[in-house]
């Protein structure tokens, strides 16, 4: 029976903290999302077969990575060359790439700077290409110029404060645990190793140069727009787009697996500001469009499509943000479909 190793990796960036399995065979790197770390991906390694060789990295402020500070204003850049930092100190060349929430924004961003560099992509709920929050329509149209309505001061303060509390019950509806439990999966769906994720989640170092980062004001509803540093402004929209995937080449083929019941990347996102303004949870909201987050999704996978790139959509229903864990036979078949393709 395979077993799961944990390493310190050196590179030529920071020391990166990894989960492997083996040194041989062809290598598959597994990129967590925001608010996790390597951890999540425990049971995706151990289901490969013997003939890839599974690695799962921790990104910097999350897991056993060293923490250094996010400069926003990259967008990913930072995580993608943290992550192409570890390929070189591992001597790995081409490698099949996994990522999930902001680790597949993470490996998208690796693909456009690095296209020739990669046998496959698959993204698992992943970002939208245009960031999130503060966009509308499918070519991820910015709602106001200073990109209002995403960054950092989106987060909420309850659960970032419990977080950096390491709070552990579920005595709060924000409490880690509570946003695993309704958010990550779908209800009542409850993860076999649930409490080794909440210790994942409670890594996440917090504060301006991590998690959530820093804010501005804004004059446009909800009143604030990103600031520079720290992991929300990664995804801001004025930091991170990457709607002209299609131009790279070559293209290797993409896997774009998601829950059909997923509300953390969605159309209909309850981590939106302006979905939740919609319904009536944010006050003074006076029409901003919400993201269509898998609509622009989709936009940008069809231009690779058209411009000579496989793309296979697989939405699994019943399942929320987490389908490697909610649906793991699933997940792993659809995998392995890319892999072996």
């Amino acid at each position: 029976m395979a077993s799961i190793r944990t390493r310190r990796v050196s590179t030529g960036r920071l020391t990166v903290q990894i989960l492997d399995v083996r040194d041989e065979g062809e290598p598959v790197v597994f990129v967590h999302g925001n608010v996790s770390s390597s951890a999540f991906w425990r049971t995706a390694l151990l289901a490969l077969p013997q003939r890839y060789r599974p690695i799962a990295m921790d990104l910097r402020g999350f897991g056993g990575t060293d923490p250094l500070p996010v400069d926003a204003t990259r967008g990913l850049l930072d995580y993608a060359d943290d992550l192409a930092a570890l390929l070189a100190a591992l001597e790995i060349d081409r490698p099949h790439l996994v990522g999930w929430s902001m680790g597949g924004g993470v490996v998208m961003q690796y693909l456009r700077d690095h296209p020739a560099a990669v046998r496959s992509l698959t993204l698992v709920s992943p970002v939208s290409p245009y960031g999130f929050g503060g966009t509308h329509g499918p070519d991820g149209t910015l709602n106001s110029p200073d990109g209002a309505g995403s960054g950092g001061g989106t987060a909420n303060p309850e659960f970032v404060q419990l977080l950096a509390k390491g709070d552990r019950t579920e005595d709060s509806p924000l409490s880690p645990r509570s946003v695993l439990a309704t958010c990550y999966v779908k209800p009542p769906m409850r993860p076999e190793h649930e409490d080794e994720y909440i210790e994942s989640m409670l890594t996440t170092r917090t504060g301006d140069y991590h998690y959530p980062g820093d804010s501005t004001p804004s004059s446009a509803w909800p009143g604030i727009a990103p600031g520079t540093r720290g992991v929300l402004n990664c995804l801001a929209p004025t930091h991170f787009r990457i709607g002209d995937l299609h131009m790279i080449d070559p293209k290797p083929p993409v896997l774009w697996v998601r829950g059909e019941d997923d509300v953390i990347v969605s159309d209909t996102s309850v981590f939106d500001l302006a979905h939740l303004g919609s319904i009536g949870a944010v006050p003074g909201w006076g029409g901003t469009p919400a993201q269509p987050m898998v609509a622009q999704t989709r936009h940008v996978l069809d231009q690779y499509t058209a411009a000579g790139g496989s793309v296979r959509e697989v939405t699994v229903s019943g399942a929320g943000h987490s389908v490697h864990l909610e649906r793991p036979e699933e997940f792993g078949a659809a995998l392995l479909g890319i892999l072996s393709a």
